[in-house]
């Protein structure tokens, strides 16, 4: 905190704001925007080291600095948690779709109940690929609303925060972009809203700066 404090002051309260920002996400997504790259990072880095301490929990960090396209997307996605084959595409059956849908299991770990993704810098993706950044937040609560509502497999919650700058925020106000529409491939009713009936993603958008007060 103190590296982002001016005259010796934080702008933020004592680091008691995450159990409030995980409660945000019971029902949601989470998108945490900030124009002050520091807040970002402090931000990112304190709800990182709080979402993997959670119980029956696992955590995957993706860090967008280095998510450009599909392949280093990818890469991160395989680094991240145990999983089955990736191709480098969103559908099929070893897709990211496919991939996020798998389970981490193992001789050394228990079936986890709650899968958190949190995305650092994501604005990046967005800005070098809007399409494809659209289709990860609509793959990712797509495979939620179908593990809530439609699967008859032990349930996996899927969470994400997406953490980045004031682009996040301008996105968030597109009607057609995936943060308030499931993603449209122009072949009927969007795929999402035809299997789960959840009729729009769950997200909410929010400064960094009220999340942390």
């Amino acid at each position: 905190m103190s590296a982002i404090a001016r005259h010796g002051r934080s702008p933020f309260r004592a680091p008691d704001w995450q159990p409030e920002a995980l409660q945000r996400m019971d029902e949601q997504h989470l998108v945490a925007w900030s124009a002050v790259p520091g807040r970002r990072v402090a931000f990112g880095a304190a709800f990182t080291e709080f979402l993997a301490l959670q119980r029956d929990a696992e955590l995957c960090v993706l860090y967008g600095h280095s998510i450009v396209d599909l392949e280093t997307l990818c890469a991160q996605l395989e680094r991240s948690l145990p999983g089955p084959e990736l191709s480098r595409r969103i559908e099929g059956l070893t897709g990211v779709v496919a991939w996020l849908r798998s389970r981490s299991t193992g001789r050394f770990r228990h079936a986890a109940k709650f899968r958190y993704y949190l995305w650092h810098d994501a604005d990046v993706l967005l800005k070098h690929d809007a399409e494809l950044f659209g289709r990860l937040v609509d793959a990712i609560a797509g495979v939620s609303a179908e593990a809530e509502y439609v699967s008859d497999e032990m349930l996996l919650i899927h969470r994400a925060v997406i953490v980045g700058s004031p682009a996040l925020a301008e996105y968030g106000a597109r009607t057609e972009g995936q943060f308030r529409s499931w993603f449209d491939d122009g072949l009927g009713r969007p795929f999402w809203l035809e299997v789960t009936g959840v009729p729009t993603p769950r997200v909410e958008i929010a400064a960094i700066e009220d999340l942390m007060r």
